[in-house]
């Protein structure tokens, strides 16, 4: 069974090393934890004893070797992301804790390594309005 020999990361990837000497990378965008934690933060890891998680502890992450066989990429031409650039000044945990959902999954949204259902993205799109209400009233 193959199983995690090493990991470390290098333009906005990290990259894995299998048993098998397999190399494979995932973006850093599918893990907006990594994305934006400092160097050494992402290199203060473990691997657990039987080569299959990976643990961050200082940053409450952890990543299983599966995630290193998908193949998505980002895809920053999305509807989610074009709204977060025409307003950069929003801040991702406050509209996620606003539509009651994780930072890290509507990161994921915004980078387009998940894709959301239309529900959701009426409801970041509603957030969007609710806020520019509250603006308008300020």
């Amino acid at each position: 069974m193959e199983k995690i020999k090493n990991i470390w990361f290098d333009n906005n990837r990290i990259y894995m090393r299998s048993t098998e000497n397999r190399l494979l990378s995932r973006p850093l965008e599918a893990y907006p934890e990594l994305k934006d934690a400092s160097a050494e933060q992402r290199n203060d890891f473990t691997i657990d004893e039987d080569g299959m998680a990976i643990r961050w502890e200082t940053l409450d992450a952890d990543m299983h070797i599966s995630s290193f066989y998908e193949t998505t990429e980002p895809n920053p031409q999305n509807e989610v992301a074009a709204m977060f650039n025409r307003f950069p000044w929003l801040n991702v945990s406050e509209v996620a804790r606003a539509i009651g959902i994780n930072k890290s999954l509507l990161a994921r949204y915004i980078y387009g390594i998940s894709k959301p259902s239309e529900q959701r993205v009426q409801q970041i799109r509603e957030a969007f309005h609710s806020f520019g209400r509250e603006l308008q009233s300020a």
